[in-house]
């Protein structure tokens, strides 16, 4: 029997302030990858806040000395109030946005791409950031399997997006 996961305890158990939207089979894969930066103070930056739950439970997570960045295009997000989290309001697939997060944010330990989930979005966000990730950093793109999708995300199998 597995161990249990704080993360899906977490998304369980504990009461929130905001609504918190992730697929259940990522708690697993956030804490295989993240679990290094508990209590360490990492540079977090996340892309697509919608409700700010996944924020909040970033916060939680890491612990108080967790810096938190969190990017959406939705100006609603400014809305969000958590003490140790900032919000940045930008398209992700605007290369000058991403200058400007970058001239902001300093070099990130953790970039999740919980954004858009077009092909294009994605791809931009990775081009733009990848060198703004600490050298032992993680960058984890979710739901890319949008990228097989045609319907709402631009993408295809074996298309040439």
């Amino acid at each position: 029997m597995a161990l249990p996961n704080y993360l899906e305890d977490y998304f369980s158990n504990k009461p929130k302030l905001y609504t918190l939207d992730k697929w259940s089979h990522y708690f697993r894969i956030y804490d295989r990858h993240f679990s290094k930066y508990r209590g360490e103070s990492p540079v977090v930056l996340e892309v697509g806040v919608q409700h700010g739950g996944s924020l909040e439970m970033w916060k939680d997570y890491f612990g108080e000395g967790v810096k938190i960045w969190g990017v959406d295009i939705s100006p609603k997000c400014l809305n969000i109030k958590l003490s140790g989290v900032e919000i940045l309001i930008g398209d992700q697939e605007d290369p000058s946005f991403w200058d400007q997060v970058k001239s902001i944010v300093p070099k990130v330990d953790i970039l999740i791409d919980d954004g858009g989930h077009t092909m294009e979005q994605q791809k931009n966000t990775f081009s733009c950031m990848y060198d703004h990730i600490k050298d032992d950093g993680v960058y984890l793109c979710e739901d890319t399997h949008t990228s097989y999708m045609t319907d709402g995300f631009s993408g295809g199998y074996k298309q040439s997006n």
